[in-house]
């Protein structure tokens, strides 16, 4: 474990991150937000969700640096007298949870059909890139309310790990495709070089040459496209949470906060929905601005 460090931290990536401070800042702040958000039973200091613990008198606290608020609640409470800031923490939980899982399931069927299509070519390759410029042809947001009012529709009194099922497959069915064209184009260039066609002229099979020799060369693109398009699923996540189809409202994500605290904002209890909005861009920004590090880093000619 020390020796692959030591070789990551003297690699070239290495190098650009300890001499990147917005790197190094970015991934500080996205490090703290997901240990809260992992343990968050630990970190918290309350469990906001716990209805047994809810005090209705200290419903909508101003922060504690406000008058009338109380060092037990540092950012203030909502209208059920839930702790802001245990609530920021579990529902940033639920907020990585759905995106970073709709990521990966994302990488999975967009880079098998891209690198397929890529390799393959001929008809294949043809009707999965019809599929793709269908699926680009709806806004994705769209896609995902359609998703997420079928399955609410289909499963009017499903249990919770059924509507996260749901919003997960709506953000999955809009973000394959884009891993699908990134690695379709690299497939089609590394398909062509010397090393491929001395696997082919030594009789390896398509598939592994496919899995142990294309696939590892055009990784790169596809980590840098996985860190930015985290940041864009939470988001999505967010907005559908804050229209209404999103996680359940009892396990309220950043975006079911943000909805709830829409109707204080102009009543003077601004804390109830400026904290998770923060909380929401910080953790967007901060993985965005990874993912253009990474970019950088990954890429020669913009060093």
């Amino acid at each position: 474990m020390r020796s692959t460090f030591a070789r990551w931290y003297a690699s070239d990536v290495g190098y650009s991150f300890r001499t990147s401070p917005v790197a190094i800042v970015a991934a500080s702040i996205a490090f703290v937000c997901v240990f809260c958000a992992v343990f968050a039973g630990w970190v918290a200091p309350h469990n906001p969700f716990d209805l047994t613990t809810l005090v209705l008198s200290d419903a909508r606290l101003p922060p504690a640096w406000q008058d009338g608020g109380s060092r037990q609640y540092l950012l203030g409470t909502d209208d059920q007298g839930r702790d802001i800031l245990s609530a920021l923490i579990y529902g940033a939980r639920i907020s990585l949870i759905v995106g970073v899982t709709s990521v990966i399931l994302s990488m999975i069927i967009g880079v098998g059909l891209g690198l397929l299509a890529g390799f393959r070519g001929g008809w294949t390759d043809t009707v999965l890139m019809r599929v793709c410029d269908v699926m680009l042809s709806f806004p994705a947001i769209l896609v995902a309310l359609l998703m997420a009012g079928v399955g609410r529709a289909m499963f009017p009194n499903a249990h919770d790990t059924v509507a996260f099922g749901v919003l997960i497959l709506s953000i999955t069915l809009t973000g394959w495709v884009q891993y699908a064209r990134t690695v379709r184009g690299s497939t089609m260039v590394e398909r062509n070089k010397e090393y491929v066609q001395a696997a082919r002229v030594t009789g390896v099979p398509p598939r592994r040459i496919m899995f142990r020799h294309v696939l590892p060369n055009v990784l790169g693109p596809v980590l840098v496209l996985a860190t930015i398009h985290v940041a864009t699923a939470i988001i999505t996540e967010a907005t559908l949470s804050f229209l209404g189809v999103g996680v359940p409202p009892t396990s309220p994500s950043l975006g079911t906060l943000i909805r709830v605290g829409n109707d204080y904002l102009f009543s003077g209890e601004w804390w109830i929905t400026i904290f998770p909005g923060l909380m929401l861009v910080l953790i967007a920004l901060s993985v965005n601005l990874l993912g253009d590090w990474l970019r950088d880093a990954l890429n020669p000619r913009l060093r």
